[in-house]
């Protein structure tokens, strides 16, 4: 009894992924792997969660066609995946601090 239950959420499940356009999954996929301000401290310097969030947006500039900024977004997560770029100081530290 429990696996048929598992199974009609899916198909529920199923059925509203077949409603959505491809942009319209590029885009709620971008929506769940973008870091929220509230996130920004504790994964600013995640490199899987950098590479993911800019990913989904290189496909959303991809679909929307814009491939000029969907590949600078793919380069951005490259950086993050290859180590060569990594995350600046908050702006909200330090400056501000030493200012006063």
């Amino acid at each position: 009894m429990p696996n048929l239950m598992l199974e009609s959420t899916k198909t529920v499940k199923t059925a509203n992924i077949n409603d959505l356009s491809t942009l319209e999954l590029a885009q709620a996929l971008m929506e769940r792997l973008t870091i929220s301000p509230n996130d920004w401290h504790k994964l600013k310097s995640n490199r899987k969660a950098r590479a993911s969030e800019q990913t989904a947006a290189a496909l959303v500039f991809l679909l929307k066609q814009n491939p000029e900024e969907a590949l600078l977004r793919l380069q951005q997560a490259t950086g993050w995946l290859d180590r060569s770029i990594s995350a600046p100081p908050c702006p909200t530290h330090g400056s501000q601090a030493s200012d006063k």
